[in-house]
């Protein structure tokens, strides 16, 4: 679903995943420090949207997901996982409920395997799940922002900023001079994303993610909550063991031109490019201020103050979760 926001002065579409909003507006780093500063927007419509209505809707979600759920408070935000009958991640899911009806955005794509999963799990309960996609987009104002938003927008509110699901038919009002300023493209708050150390379903998780992995335990995963799906594993890795691999915030070389992207190997920098690979790269950016960024995933075992190579480029790492 292509953005009538591609249409602006300067707009250059995102590629992958993203493709159907705008990468940036022609200026990257001016788009960044505007978010950074609270001003502006982002347009991120290609996201999928899905409301579940019904007297039973929180309490049937508590049971599916791995956040708590069932007294979510009308207009607090929070997020949640699904995830397999082994543990692995395969949702991530954005929410908030208005009262009468939780609204949720997830990854771009993967909302119809969602309500499929949802809709295979009904059994009794009083909801209906319905694709909003078509209807709905999600705009995120930053941190920060005084930008007046209308009072029939439902809006999702965290410490990053304001998501809001606003009526597809009002995206081509938005422009430089519209009510919420200057749009920014995905690639500037990607970056500030990757700053933040925030994990992204299919950029910092694979095929046998756990939430332990990524940090996403307090977040996305209560652990004072009923049964779910996986949360044996979650239990297990929580009370007996440690999780295999870390989340780890990479500082790249600025001398090299090339970003390595996503799945780019990591080697310790004192094996050389030709040692054992110890993790990959998950995401990859260019900061304002801190110039080349990634986050990654790498063993557990790996010292902290272990000095990388992805693939050719030095990287220093910060520790997001600890080993």
């Amino acid at each position: 679903m292509k953005s009538p926001l591609l249409s602006l002065p300067g707009a250059v579409s995102a590629e992958g995943v993203d493709e159907g909003v705008a990468g940036h507006y022609g200026d990257l780093f001016r788009e960044q420090r505007a978010l950074a500063d609270g001003t502006g927007f982002v347009d991120l419509s290609h996201r999928g949207v899905l409301t579940v209505t019904g007297d039973d809707r929180l309490a049937w979600l508590h049971l599916l997901l791995t956040q708590h759920v069932s007294e979510l408070p009308p207009g607090r935000a929070t997020e949640a996982l699904v995830l397999s009958a082994n543990g692995h991640i395969e949702h991530a899911l954005y929410l908030v409920d208005d009262g009468t009806t939780v609204w949720v955005h997830v990854e771009p794509g993967t909302q119809q395997a969602l309500i499929a999963y949802l809709e295979s799990m009904k059994f009794f309960y009083r909801v209906e799940v319905a694709d909003r996609t078509d209807e709905f987009a999600v705009v995120h104002l930053p941190a920060g922002s005084i930008a007046p938003v209308p009072e029939d927008v439902v809006v999702r509110e965290t410490g990053h900023g304001r998501d809001l699901f606003l009526p597809r038919a009002r995206l081509a009002d938005l422009s430089g001079s519209g009510p919420f300023g200057p749009p920014a493209g995905v690639l500037a708050y990607e970056a500030l994303r990757v700053e933040g150390h925030r994990p992204r379903l299919g950029f910092e998780t694979d095929h046998r993610t756990i939430p332990h992995e990524l940090g996403w335990i307090g977040s996305a995963v209560h652990l004072q909550k009923g049964c779910y799906r996986g949360q044996e594993t979650v239990a297990r890795v929580q009370n007996l063991g440690k999780p295999p691999r870390r989340l780890v915030f990479l500082h790249l070389d600025g001398s090299e031109v090339h970003l390595p992207p996503r799945g780019t190997e990591l080697r310790r920098a004192a094996d050389g490019p030709d040692g054992r690979a110890i993790g990959f790269v998950t995401t990859s950016v260019r900061h304002h201020e801190l110039g080349p960024i990634a986050l990654a995933l790498i063993k557990r075992n790996v010292p902290v103050d272990a000095d990388l190579l992805a693939d050719t480029t030095a990287a220093a790492q910060e520790t997001v979760v600890a080993p």
